[in-house]
């Protein structure tokens, strides 16, 4: 015979053995140890700066010139024509990061660049540009490209979808994976190609240029679609910091 009780018996002995369960803890990706997040989730990054995109020593020719994080993805500013540059100055590092374009979408990120002149000139930029932003660009100008000087070994861009940049940044050494993909594997000393700035004049030669400085990014774009970036994260190699070259 069935007492009155014995279901309510049952689920109070299920509730019971439900609540105890303890659950693991979430364990961050191993490959994940050591790196710092670039952005909050949402709002504007504080203490970056925002610069002219040809000029960082100066503010943009826009006043109101915003980047802004929504849902964790960093959005270019708006209008285009400006960095967003980190407060900190890094040497050796690894960086990681996503970023999608728009179909006119040309955008780059700064490595290793002083709070003076162009980045792509007077620190180095890795390219990140749609190739129909310019259908004359060279490979060194779309993306994978160190901007002017060196094109990728191979074009893996996946045009309007998310791609992923590691970067590796150690002395002389830059090694440069897109979307799973060696494009990079640099020795910085024997980079000797002439670059010319936007005016027609050299600027220094990879191998002249800082061993040390800023990172950031640039919203360049044409039509309404601005850059994206999520996923920033970056890892400082201390121990292999070498002397900065002035």
């Amino acid at each position: 015979m069935r007492t009155p009780n014995a279901g309510l018996y049952r689920i109070a002995v299920v509730v019971i053995a439900v609540v105890n369960v303890t659950l693991p803890a979430a364990q961050p990706p191993e490959d994940e140890e050591g790196f710092v997040r670039l952005f909050p989730k949402d709002g504007v990054p504080e203490g970056w700066l925002v610069r002219d995109w040809s000029d960082v020593s100066k503010p943009p020719a826009d006043p109101n010139t915003q980047w802004f994080v929504k849902d964790g993805i960093l959005h270019g500013g708006e209008p285009r024509g400006s960095w967003i540059l980190s407060p900190q100055v890094y040497s050796d590092f690894i960086l990681k990061y996503d970023f999608k374009l728009g179909p006119t979408g040309n955008s780059g990120c700064a490595l290793r660049t002083p709070l003076a002149g162009d980045p792509a000139f007077d620190g180095m930029e890795l390219q990140m540009a749609d190739y129909r932003y310019n259908p004359q660009a060279k490979d060194s100008e779309l993306t994978g490209g160190i901007y002017r000087a060196i094109a990728p070994r191979k074009q893996v861009y996946k045009p309007q979808q998310w791609n992923s940049y590691i970067v590796t940044l150690k002395g002389s050494h830059l090694h440069v994976v897109l979307n799973g993909e060696i494009i990079h594997d640099l020795n910085l000393d024997e980079q000797e190609q002439l670059v010319l700035r936007h005016n027609g004049q050299p600027c220094p030669k990879i191998k002249d240029r800082p061993r040390k400085g800023h990172i950031g990014f640039q919203e360049l774009s044409r039509g309404a679609e601005h850059v994206l970036i999520r996923n920033a994260r970056i890892k400082i190699l201390e121990d292999t910091n070498p002397p900065a070259k002035k």
